[in-house]
């Protein structure tokens, strides 16, 4: 470090309390304090200035003539000073040195103690070593002692196993020795101790031996326990088989005897049962004694009730007056007699067995022995499809799938539900090609229209009827209130949306599949719901075929477009898709193969690629080929193309002139020859037309009139008018066409006097109007001598709730 100079150090002093940027400011608590301090100091100096005058004048200077005798009165006046200052100190230090001698004298005994200490020390750690030494060797002996009476313990536990066999072997073949008591599940418990012990020490010398002579005495108390339960149950099982019962039982006294003898063994048993389910749980011996005593159990029983229950059921199916209270009662008296088997069943043991589910099958097999002959031969679809029913509803979900007690009864019912639905399902098969594909229709199947008008009468004067009651007993104001209430209450129903004017083959079809849809698994339904509606749009087709024989075409279409409407709309609420896939084997590729092998015989046997053998045998391989039908589609395509068929019919009746006019236009090669043309001439074409709006006029009122009749819906009459209408309109304009392009003139144009497609338009509008306005025939019938009446207008659902409830419509 630079040492700092004095002036440097004064200059920094004097900055301590400068006046501008001082280095150590002071507070002026600190100022107050220095002003004290020099206050003080101030009053100390002249209190020692007044006390050294005073000694100056108290003391005897003596004279002092040379220099000698000054510096013997300094050196004496120094020494006088000096004491007289250092007098506290050397007191203290007197002081000092007599503490110094006592701490010296206080060491010097603490050093003896300490001595005498480290002596009693040195002769503890002796007396406590020699006193452990003592300790521990009496430890090791009371160790020593509580390890050899260990193993004298162990030695008299271990050869207790061994002492025991003559005593439990004494104690079991004792006389007295009751099966049903405490004292022999006693000694079996310890028979089974000791056995467990033997296997668990099979390294002990004679284990083995005496492992054999303890399974002994174990299969000796098995044995006493099933002799004893065998005993039981031959007991019971003779009493319910004694001659000395009457035959004449009622059912208390039935149930007394079968279930009532047996129970009331129950308690003897229970007992040793319960042992020996307990054993049975750990011990694979018990569990084989256990399934013994079962099937012993099983057995008896099978032999009590057995046959009873058989013979009870074949009544129960005799006495029955039809198969379905057949059904309910046989279920019902399995289902009792199942459910008091494994009440009593109960009594004896605590958990379901095998033993026991083969005798209840073999008690529920009796009623599918009795039942299945019954079931395979109806032929009737309305008690199949409700036996499916009961099976189903009544006896699996309401009372198999509540009671774990009727699981036999659930094996045997779904087995009975297999047989019925396959029986359905043939029958059903027999009904459709029988009833509906094959079904050959009476004359009043096919009497349309003179059904529909005959109940279009019937509904009309039922009408009026109801019309003049309430005219008779009301008011005219209440009349007409009432009548309006009277025809919104009525139920408005064309004639042919009833059921029992449909077809015969729709209708069994629609109720076939009614009564199929509840009965039958959803793949099966399916399958069988796309055959029964093809063989019903074919029956419907064959109909129509003959109505259009008999009547007319339009007569015909029309009937067989209601039918494929209906079909349509009441097979939509089944949840099913109406898929089937089909698979075919495809032989083109072996054809064509063939073919190569024919064209080239000489390369059969050839070495090279073109060995046409073995072509033959590669690309000839049938292939697999999959097809879906759909019913449904099937439906609409033949509802389309009757629909079309039924306007292309309808177009013809009412221009029929003009389209052989315009065919003939249009395969005539030179259009500007065309006038030149003995059938082109202006008159022949007016002919034509003059026809055609003659046409139009006498058939178009019939024409709807049947439409109204059959379809019975606005909408749908309005739908399948609307095409024939813009055809005839067409036409129409085509002629127009011709004239216009064909070289006729103004004059020949008049002559012909064709109509504007607006006039057409308005002259089909007037033939509509007086056709709704005027009660017109169906086509193609003459006018009776009474007039019908105009039925009300209903329109036809478009889709149903759910399957319509025809079951009962087939009369």
């Amino acid at each position: 470090m630079n040492t700092m100079t004095l002036k440097e150090i004064q200059s920094k002093l004097l900055l301590w309390e400068a006046a501008d940027n001082p280095l150590a400011p002071l507070t002026s608590s600190q100022r107050e304090a220095i002003l004290d301090l020099e206050t003080l100091l101030h009053d100390d100096e002249e209190l020692e200035d007044k006390a050294l005058e005073a000694n100056n004048s108290k003391s005897d200077v003596p004279e002092l003539n040379t220099v000698y005798d000054f510096l013997d009165f300094y050196n004496s006046l120094s020494e006088e000073n000096a004491k007289a200052n250092d007098g506290p100190y050397e007191a203290y230090y007197k002081q000092l040195e007599d503490r110094r001698n006592e701490c010296v004298s206080l060491t010097d005994e603490i050093a003896a103690t300490l001595s005498n200490l480290n002596k009693l020390t040195q002769e503890y750690y002796l007396v406590s070593d020699k006193t452990n030494a003592l300790h521990t060797m009496s430890e090791q002996l009371l160790a020593d002692q509580t390890k050899l009476s260990s193993i004298g313990d162990e030695v008299k536990q271990r050869l207790h196993y061994f002492t025991q066999v003559e005593h439990l072997s004494q104690r079991l073949n004792s006389p007295t020795m009751s099966v049903n008591s405490d004292t022999f599940f006693n000694v079996l418990s310890k028979i089974d101790e000791c056995l467990s012990y033997m296997r668990a020490n099979s390294n002990f010398k004679e284990a083995h031996t005496y492992t054999v002579k303890y399974r002994h005495l174990q299969s000796r108390a098995m044995s006493l326990i099933r002799s004893y339960v065998n005993h039981i149950l031959n007991q019971a099982t003779e009493q319910v088989l004694s001659p000395e019962e009457p035959d004449g039982e009622t059912v208390d006294m039935a149930y007394a005897v079968y279930f009532g003898k047996f129970q009331a063994v129950g308690p003897k048993l229970r007992m040793v049962i319960s042992e020996v389910e307990k054993r049975a749980e750990s011990n694979e011996d018990y569990a084989h004694l256990l399934s013994d005593i079962q099937r012993e159990y099983a057995s008896r029983r099978q032999k009590v009730a057995g046959g009873p229950t058989a013979g009870a059921l074949a009544v129960a199916g005799e006495q029955a007056r039809d198969h379905c209270a057949m059904l309910r009662s046989a279920c019902s008296l399995l289902a009792l007699a199942l459910r008091d088997e494994c009440a009593l069943y109960e009594h004896f043991f605590s958990s379901t067995s095998q033993a026991l589910e083969d005798y209840l099958q073999s008690l529920s097999t009796g009623l599918y022995e009795s039942l299945r002959p019954h079931i395979i031969h109806i032929n009737h679809l309305e008690t199949l499809a409700e036996l499916c029913v009961i099976l189903k509803v009544e006896v699996i979900e309401e009372q198999v799938n509540t009671d774990p007690a009727l699981q036999a009864l659930a094996t045997v019912a779904r087995a009975l539900l297999q047989d019925t639905q396959e029986r359905l399902v043939f029958r059903a098969h027999v009904h459709l090609r029988a009833d509906v594909l094959h079904y050959k229709p009476a004359p009043g199947d096919l009497a349309y229209p003179d059904k529909l008008e005959m109940m279009e009468q019937i509904a009309q004067s039922l009408q009026d009827q109801t019309l003049r009651r309430s005219d008779s007993r009301n008011s005219v104001t209440s009349d007409m209130s009432s009548v309006s209430e009277a025809i919104e209450r009525r139920p408005q129903a064309s004639p042919a949306d009833l059921h029992g004017m449909w077809y015969p083959g729709v209708r069994r079809t629609l109720a076939a599949l009614s009564r199929l849809y509840r009965c039958l698994e959803k793949r099966v339904f399916q399958g069988l719901a796309q055959e029964a509606i093809s063989l019903c749009v074919q029956s419907v087709s064959n109909a129509a075929n003959q109505i259009s024989a008999l009547k007319t075409s339009v007569d015909g279409q029309l009937f067989q477009i209601k039918h494929l409407l209906i079909l349509r709309e009441q097979i939509a609420p089944f949840q099913v898709d109406f898929v089937i896939k089909e698979t075919s084997l495809d032989f083109s590729n072996m054809k064509n193969a063939a073919y190569g092998l024919i064209q080239r015989p000489r390369q059969i046997f050839s070495m090279n690629a073109n060995n046409t053998l073995l072509e033959f045998l590669l690309e000839g391989t049938p292939m697999v080929k999959e097809h879906l039908l759909d019913s449904r589609k099937e439906v609409d395509r033949q509802l389309k193309n009757c629909c079309e068929m039924f306007i292309k019919d309808a177009t013809e009746v009412m221009a029929g002139p003009l389209i052989v006019f315009i065919e003939k236009v249009q395969s005539f090669p030179l259009a500007d020859q065309l006038k030149s043309q003995p059938w082109a001439s202006p008159s022949q074409i007016a002919v034509a037309v003059q026809e055609a709006q003659k046409r139009i006029k006498s058939t178009l009122a019939p024409l709807q009139r049947s439409m109204q009749l059959y379809l019975a819906n606005k909408e749908t009459e309005f739908i399948l008018f609307r095409p024939i209408r813009n055809n005839v309109v067409g036409y129409f304009v085509q002629l127009e066409q011709i004239l216009t392009n064909s070289g006729y003139t103004y004059d020949d144009i008049v002559i012909v006097a064709c109509p504007t497609p607006e006039q057409v338009s308005v002259f089909i509008s007037s033939a509509s109007l007086i056709s709704n306005n005027e009660p017109v025939l169906p086509y193609g019938k003459k006018k009776p001598t009474s007039m019908i009446r105009k039925p009300s207008v209903t329109r036809i659902p478009e889709k149903a709730d759910k399957p319509a409830d025809i079951t009962n419509q087939d009369q």
